[in-house]
């Protein structure tokens, strides 16, 4: 581990008056977050109307079948396509957050499942490694992943644009993460009622929450400048093994 380079030193109450100045930012900030969760909570719905089937482990469902009982439906768009080896090191980074927060999310009316376009097999053989108890389903026989504009068809990554994060986005790979919400009334009728894209699920990601308290704070200083500089898989922080290009070896 490198030092970082010398910073300003104080005396006790010099800090505690910038503390407490930064404490009133800090509060403000707090507001903010729920004032934002107010205005999400406020946004319409959308009914889905069309029948979108998943391969599961127990069996072929349709998207209100995940919800198991429960009235709200979380789904991570998990970056996993057909032709990948591995699941993304960033949305399997995301899922180690979201694994801790299942026991509690799951009796308070949230039900939580991943879903990919890899085959149901790739999939199993995936969790089974890193030892998830998250539900998951394939999209590979669905327009799932293309309808939510979190999976692009070959000619849009050779044209290296696509619709995506809510505009006209460079996209150089078939798969993008995402996070999409969903409710169930009491008819059985489904509405979509929040996506967030790129950077708008780091809120799940506790990990950089606490980085953001540390010194050194998030500390991605290349070579790619986001989480690939440090992030492995759980399962390959001990090993020599590197996720250099994030998702796959082909």
């Amino acid at each position: 581990m490198t030092d970082i380079a010398p910073h300003r030193v104080a005396d006790r109450d010099s800090w505690l008056e910038e503390r407490k100045a930064l404490l009133a930012e800090e509060k403000e900030m707090t507001r903010l977050r729920d004032r934002l969760a107010e205005r999400r909570r406020q946004l319409p719905w959308v009914k889905v109307d069309k029948t979108y089937r998943f391969d599961t482990p127990q069996g072929q469902k349709t998207l209100a079948d995940l919800f198991d009982g429960r009235s709200q439906l979380i789904i991570q768009h998990f970056m996993f396509a057909p032709d990948w080896d591995q699941g993304c090191v960033g949305c399997s980074f995301g899922l180690d957050h979201i694994e801790a927060a299942l026991q509690h999310i799951e009796h308070h009316d949230v039900s939580f499942v991943a879903v990919a376009r890899a085959p149901l097999a790739q999939l199993e053989a995936f969790w089974k490694r890193m030892g998830w108890r998250a539900k998951f389903a394939s999209s590979a026989n669905s327009d799932f992943n293309y309808d939510f504009h979190v999976s692009f068809t070959p000619e849009q990554v050779s044209a290296g644009k696509a619709f995506f994060n809510y505009h006209e986005a460079d996209i150089g790979i078939s798969d993008m993460p995402g996070l999409s919400v969903f409710y169930k009334d009491s008819q059985g009728d489904v509405f979509h009622t929040y996506s967030t894209f790129d950077r708008g699920g780091e809120d799940f990601v506790t990990s950089y929450m606490l980085l953001d308290f540390t010194p050194k704070g998030r500390n991605e200083t290349g070579p790619n400048f986001n989480l690939t500089d440090w992030v492995k898989h759980h399962d390959l922080y001990d090993k020599q093994e590197t996720t250099a290009d994030c998702c796959h070896s082909a």
